[in-house]
């Protein structure tokens, strides 16, 4: 009895430690966070300790595009609040940055806070390389040439109802492409799903493809890298900390080096596959994922005739040369690597054959993208230049609120609906 009301004690401490820790928060005036041009953005911007609010003051900084000082300053709060105001008079985003320093010398807090400005009027920063379609035609042609040799072991999963195989093809130079496929058992005629993965080195798990081929979907998850799916955590922190250490920046002031090329074909060889199953519907084919993924999603999308519809959360990758026209370029930051003693130029001028932004002009399918107006990993103002070269339908999420890996609940409440459309427009 001791023990039990011991740890109901601990417990209650441990929640009124959580409860009462500070908390500093921003929100626009809009709640969709989109504004005309001219119009002021008024933050509220509130410092509170449980439901105490605090004193003290702001700093404060916004910019334009996430990159360029717009202002800054210092604001005191009151009754635990202050508001900070802004505007932009052309297309593009406002990025706030606030930080509040306790008096006490206690831990320094920062919030963020966003707003967009005419986004359907947001325009990419550079017009693709005049040999931009010849280059990819000349690397998928290259890729043609190699065998699929599609190798499958098919793996228990203790469920009857799925049929779950490894599966490797063959890539260029060499290279082999590694992922999961699963499928209903004994089910023919399905629609397709790609998925494509996050950045980093890390196995693949079963149950990221099980529910949806327990749902009627014939799905192909691929790594983004050269490595086996199963292998145990240590191998891929050694692959991590080693060869793969900064894989983004590989080869990236060449386009016939870089890593991501590879990449690229590898998501193209597995449209290939899916389409050439005898499994296939013949009619949807969707490719999705989530930052790196997004980035591969939205490319897949824009050189491969096969895709019917495209999903993308906060996708990285666009518009690597933001940086001239103020605003912070997506992850990779592409041209960032001047510490490798690498040349800026070069990395900018490779970095044009791999931006969304260029391949978006050919995406004619439907289209899902996410987007958080206080994301400082994938910024929302490259990644909305680049939805709006996209021609064909478009539904692009804007959520005033969210960071690179925070709440996206409003994008995966259109996810699931948007995936279950794609299905239904192929009975």
């Amino acid at each position: 009895m001791l023990i039990r009301l011991s740890a109901c004690l601990w417990l209650l401490a441990l929640n009124f430690g959580l409860q009462a820790a500070p908390q500093l928060k921003v929100s626009p005036d809009q709640k969709s966070g989109i504004y005309e041009l001219g119009q002021k953005v008024t933050w509220k911007v509130s410092l509170k300790e449980g439901d105490k609010p605090l004193e003290g003051s702001i700093d404060y900084t916004v910019t334009k595009g996430g990159l360029t000082k717009l202002t800054s300053g210092t604001v005191e709060l009151n009754q635990g609040e202050a508001k900070i105001l802004s505007m932009r008079d052309d297309p593009g985003t406002l990025l706030l940055t606030v930080k509040y320093k306790p008096k006490d010398g206690g831990k320094e807090l920062s919030a963020l806070g966003g707003a967009v400005f005419a986004p359907e009027k947001i325009k990419a920063s550079s017009p693709p390389p005049e040999d931009f379609e010849k280059f990819w035609k000349d690397q998928i042609d290259q890729l043609n040439n190699i065998g699929m040799n599609a190798q499958l072991e098919r793996v228990d999963v203790g469920d009857k109802n799925v049929e779950y195989y490894k599966i490797t093809l063959d890539n260029i130079r060499g290279i082999k492409i590694h992922g999961q496929l699963a499928k209903p058992t004994g089910k023919t005629n399905l629609p397709a799903l790609l998925q494509v993965q996050w950045a980093g080195v890390y196995p693949l798990q079963k149950d990221w493809i099980l529910g949806y081929a327990r749902n009627g979907w014939l799905v192909l998850n691929i790594s983004a890298h050269d490595l086996p799916i199963d292998e145990k955590e240590e191998f891929y922190k050694q692959k991590s900390n080693k060869e793969l250490n900064d894989y983004p920046g590989i080869g990236n002031d060449d386009r016939n080096t870089s890593y991501f090329l590879p990449m690229f074909l590898s998501c193209w060889r597995a449209v290939d596959y899916l389409t050439q199953s005898p499994d296939w519907n013949k009619k949807t084919l969707v490719v999705q994922g989530g930052s790196q993924g997004g980035y591969q999603a939205l490319v897949t999308a824009g050189f491969h005739p096969a895709v019917t519809a495209v999903a993308a959360n906060v996708p990285a990758g666009c518009d690597h040369t933001g940086k001239a026209a103020g605003r912070a370029p997506g992850w990779p930051n592409w041209a960032s690597r001047t510490w490798q003693k690498k040349d800026e130029k070069k990395m900018l001028e490779a970095s044009r054959y791999f931006d969304v932004v260029n391949f978006a002009k050919n995406i004619k399918c439907p289209a899902l993208i996410g987007i958080g107006l206080v994301d400082t990993v994938c910024p929302p103002e490259g990644a909305i230049a680049a939805c709006n070269q996209i021609p064909g339908s478009k539904k692009v999420v804007i959520m005033p609120q969210a960071d690179h890996g925070g709440d996206h609940k409003a994008y995966y409440e259109q996810f699931g609906p948007f995936l279950e459309n794609q299905r239904k427009a192929a009975k």
